[in-house]
């Protein structure tokens, strides 16, 4: 019974590391001795496991580069169809759990980053998975919130994995210690659905003259808006 087949009979997590331990060992080989330069062959070997398994597991050298993606892209996608908080607020939470384990994979995503700056195709093949977060962010926003509109849930899934990607790449350079905290901090300042975090009242703009005293212009605010918690006095 080889590696895959162990993987397989103890369970989908078991699988999950099994493939991350053939994507690690691929992206040692490619960090070393060059992406084009390694064989499939080679990536079996060191990964202790045969060519026939390799390709029942990913489809080419490329698919191995970018497969812990998929563990995540799922891993997101089960959070969000579970959880049953704010959507807007779910959309972060599901990035923070995917920088989470990224910080947890940190290896691989250096060596990742290494590997894929040296090669236009993989760049190209980078672009296309990160849309597919930003996909994924989108349409759950369309799904939960169908009456915002359609730009602000784009918007708002684009600055979120945007925000997302630029803390990772500087914690990956060692331009920064960013943490899963430091994000969290960073998108509650993005606004949802065309609005600051935490504001839920309308923004009111109220124009008076400088010498109106205070009591008159609670007074009028109180007439035009309804109520005051206590008018002024002086």
């Amino acid at each position: 019974m080889d590696n895959e087949e162990t993987a397989r009979r103890v369970g989908g997590a078991e699988l999950v590391r099994f493939r991350l331990g053939v994507v690690d060992e691929a992206l040692r080989l490619f960090a070393d001795q060059g992406y084009e330069a390694t064989s499939v062959d080679e990536i079996a070997e060191a990964a202790g496991i045969s060519r026939r398994t390799f390709f029942r597991q990913f489809r080419s050298k490329e698919d191995v580069i970018f497969a812990d993606h998929e563990a995540q892209l799922a891993a997101a996608q089960e959070y969000l169809q579970q959880t049953q908080i704010d959507p807007w607020d779910a959309v972060c939470e599901a990035a923070i759990g995917v920088f989470e384990r990224f910080t947890r994979w940190r290896d691989i995503a250096d060596r990742r980053y290494r590997v894929v700056r040296r090669v236009p195709a993989l760049r190209d093949r980078e672009i296309v998975t990160v849309f597919r977060y930003e996909r994924l962010f989108t349409d759950y926003l369309r799904e939960r919130l169908p009456d915002s509109p359609d730009l602000s849930r784009v918007q708002f899934a684009a600055a979120v994995t945007a925000t997302h990607n630029y803390l990772l790449r500087r914690m990956i350079r060692g331009e920064s210690a960013a943490s899963p905290a430091d994000l969290r901090t960073a998108l509650s300042e993005i606004p949802r659905g065309g609005r600051r975090p935490g504001g839920e009242d309308d923004l009111v703009l109220a124009v008076f003259r400088r010498d109106l005293p205070a009591r008159h212009v609670a007074e009028l605010l109180r007439e035009r808006l309804g109520s005051l918690a206590e008018a002024p006095t002086d």
